[in-house]
């Protein structure tokens, strides 16, 4: 065991002595030592009932005759961090989840993890650490929320930001707004729709570092959230005697199979970023032509929130995440011999998994459409990729031209929204938002909703080197790389020059010569960087391309 480096040997004598400080006992100390990474936290509506699964998964440990030893993680709400300078923080976090997990584990020699998060960069953070760590682990998430209800309807946090824009469009008063704000959150969980936080937490099942019903089981569902953080806690032991470690389950095919789910259901945009960061700390490369390869391929087969009108609760009445996998595999897109913390594979996990509602889940036979939820597009806006989550945009929007509408910053963006500047027809540009520019590529959740308040988000299209929020619908385009801070063409298009958007054929343009742009790029000036100092300078100066993860990289030594 990884933990004899730290209990065992006369040597040890002053470490055990600590132990037994804490109340541990000598037969504690013979036991496997399992790290219960628990993010709970009173600023999080997802995270505010963590400790009850965590006391679960120590049961669980306990049952199977481990140690449970529990230790915290930060987490920060997108929500409330969206619209102003506290998004910066978010993705950035994502990092900081990773390192102290592997600080703390690795400086106590842990035998094994539990993993509990579950809302938006904290899902990923984990599971990158166990992927880095490489140490028995598994991930037992607190749950979806449900939705809220008004007037007979389920609504999700994605109404409110909605609200507001038809607020600022004089179509409700600061009544009816206040009636929304209060109706759409009901109580803990991850917010109710296929957002990011839902997405990943249903994709790591299908990586196969979940238990089934791991992304779909609502949070107010206690006794059925419990018995799963139970078995989790169990699970964890069988996984430490085996051995079967974190990259022995996320292979290729696991990776290959997450984004298979991912287009059937059309998750969140942010996968093009997550997905690709978990791989890397697994060395394996996910480049974001396999996603859009894998698009192509696979059809879509759920109309989640905010796609549609369902939500995860409606997922999990329908058969849940191995229902899906089940019907996908009737095409041969699922690798069924991946491996699973269930001890079995993939395959067997899903064997017996029905369609409960075909009005949630659609059959191969019958999909929403024949491709997936997620686009990836090229062209001389964006060399390298941009991402969009085609499954949210409007039909008549899948095909546009139209005139630019600068702004270097996403405030700047909003207050021209708010303040009637933006057109039907229009296309906005939000730029210097990218993971060096931002610093931290901020989510674009407030005017992309704003406008689809106002009515517009069929009539007017959005790019950025930022990125969307999983709630984001309309044809909001984001990831754009090269960023502007590095010297991307984005940085080059000035208002009033046509860019065409041609989503079916994964196209992204303005309708500049290349001799223009050379032009333009050879009178570009870059601006200075919008923060100096604390942690978010030393994110930027070591932070990769939106192409690649946004992924931290070691300066090359001299």
């Amino acid at each position: 065991m990884r933990s004899e480096e730290v209990k065992l040997g006369s040597t040890r004598a002053a470490h055990r002595s600590l132990f037994y400080a804490m109340g541990y006992t000598e037969e504690d100390l013979k036991k496997p030592l399992i790290g219960v990474v628990n993010a709970q936290n009173e600023i999080i509506p997802g995270h505010m009932h963590l400790d009850q699964i965590a006391k679960a998964v120590k049961h669980g440990i306990l049952a199977a005759g481990g140690t449970p030893i529990e230790f915290p993680a930060i987490g920060i709400c997108d929500g409330i961090a969206m619209g102003h300078n506290g998004m910066k923080y978010p993705l950035a976090s994502r990092e900081l989840v990773a390192d102290s997990i592997e600080a703390v584990a690795n400086g106590h020699a842990f035998d094994g993890l539990v993993l509990i998060p579950n809302c938006d960069k904290i899902v990923p953070g984990m599971l990158m650490a166990a992927a880095r760590l490489n140490i028995p682990a598994i991930v037992v998430s607190g749950g979806p929320m449900l939705p809220g209800r008004l007037n007979g309807t389920d609504i999700s946090v994605s109404t409110v930001f909605e609200a507001a824009g038809r607020f600022e469009a004089g179509k409700i008063d600061k009544t009816e707004l206040s009636i929304i704000e209060h109706a759409a959150c009901p109580g803990c969980g991850s917010c109710s729709g296929l957002f990011t936080a839902n997405t990943m937490n249903c994709l790591t099942e299908v990586l196969g570092m979940g238990l089934p019903g791991n992304g779909t089981i609502p949070a107010a569902y206690q006794g059925a959230r419990i018995a799963l953080a139970k078995r989790a806690g169990a699970k964890i032991m069988d996984l430490v005697a085996q051995n079967l470690c974190p990259r022995d389950i996320m292979t290729m095919d696991a990776f290959e199979n997450a984004i298979t789910v991912d287009m059937a259901i059309g998750g969140s945009s942010n996968t093009a970023l997550h997905l690709p960061a978990i791989a890397h700390e697994a060395d394996l490369e996910l480049p974001l032509e396999l996603f859009d390869e894998i698009s192509k391929k696979t059809p879509y087969l759920t109309k989640l929130s905010p796609g549609g009108s369902h939500h995860i609760i409606d997922l999990n009445e329908a058969g849940g995440i191995n229902a899906v996998m089940h019907e996908l595999s009737k095409l041969d897109l699922i690798h069924k011999g991946a491996k699973s913390v269930t001890g079995q594979t993939m395959g067997e996990n899903f064997a017996d998994a029905v369609i409960t509602r075909p009005d949630v889940i659609h059959s191969v036979e019958n999909p929403y459409r024949k491709t997936g939820g997620i686009a990836v597009l090229k062209g001389n806006i964006a060399p390298d990729c941009s991402v969009v989550k085609e499954s949210a945009v409007a039909e008549e929007m899948l095909v546009h031209s139209g005139p630019a509408k600068v702004y270097d910053s996403e405030d700047e963006a909003i207050a021209a929204i708010c303040g009637k500047q933006i057109e039907k027809g229009d296309v906005v540009v939000i730029r210097y938002e990218g993971p060096k520019g931002g610093p931290g590529m901020r989510e674009m959740l407030n005017p992309t909703s704003v406008l689809a308040g106002m009515g517009l988000d069929k009539d007017v299209a959005l790019l950025t080197d930022g990125r969307f929020s999983g709630a984001t619908r309309g044809a909001c385009i984001g990831h754009i790389s090269p960023e502007a801070r590095e010297g991307g063409n984005i940085a080059l298009i000035q208002n009033g020059d046509i860019i065409e958007i041609d989503i079916p054929n994964r196209t992204l343009n303005v309708k500049v010569s290349n001799e223009e742009l050379s032009r333009r790029r050879e009178a570009w000036i870059c601006p200075p960087p919008k923060v100096t100092s604390g942690y978010l300078a030393r994110y930027a100066a070591l932070v990769s391309s939106a192409a690649t993860g946004a992924v931290l990289k070691v300066p090359d030594q001299k």
